[in-house]
């Protein structure tokens, strides 16, 4: 059974409402199940987390989590153009997953959020895209040849995503639409090569 780690961060629930339909995606794939994680909020005194598990909602990720995923989502809000902090300060913690190569040739896409149409929402999927190919990972994207995205009030080729100022009553049929896409997507790519060796 291939594995995909679908991994985010989320203030105010908008991406983890992507974050659930990007799941939704990859479960609809035969042979791949969805593995729902978020990271520890960060403030200006950093210290570890109180908890391995949140109050509410999905547990925190674990490095070996991230490391033997077949395929992985990543989501954040959009933050001035970029990912939030939190998930920058995950995403600075996995060198020793980078120096080993645990994730080469592996399939990753990616999603966000932002509260106004101009936010920067492409400019934060493109942000969170670096660290994977760093890490050596394969990205998947949408295709225009999904209408939604003619349609959709987020979302791009580059992933999936929301304007939360447009959609008060959460996502719209074609964002979750798109995010089932991305997610579907990364599965079928990550059934495709698992046990494949690595590119």
């Amino acid at each position: 059974m291939a594995t995909v780690l679908v991994l985010y961060y989320s203030r105010n629930g908008a991406t983890l409402e992507l974050a659930r339909h990007v799941c939704r995606g990859v479960e609809s794939v035969a042979g791949v199940t969805a593995i729902l994680r978020t990271v520890p909020a960060v403030t200006t005194v950093v210290q570890p987390p109180t908890s391995a598990i949140p109050a509410e909602g999905p547990p925190y990720v674990t490095a070996a989590e991230w490391s033997t995923a077949d395929g992985i989502a990543l989501g954040s809000p959009t933050r001035f153009g970029n990912m939030a902090a939190p998930m920058k300060y995950f995403l600075d913690g996995t060198s020793a997953a980078w120096a080993s190569g645990a994730l080469v040739g592996k399939p990753a896409g990616v999603f966000t959020s932002t509260s106004t149409p101009h936010g920067g929402h492409e400019a934060t999927l493109l942000s969170m895209m670096l660290p994977l190919l760093h890490h050596g990972m394969l990205l998947v994207g949408i295709p225009f040849t999904e209408a939604a995205l003619s349609r959709a009030r987020g979302g791009s080729p580059y992933g999936a995503g929301t304007v939360t100022s447009a959609n008060n009553n959460g996502l719209g049929d074609d964002e979750r639409h798109l995010a089932q896409t991305l997610g579907r997507r990364i599965a079928t790519a990550a059934l495709r090569l698992h046990g494949e060796p690595r590119v």
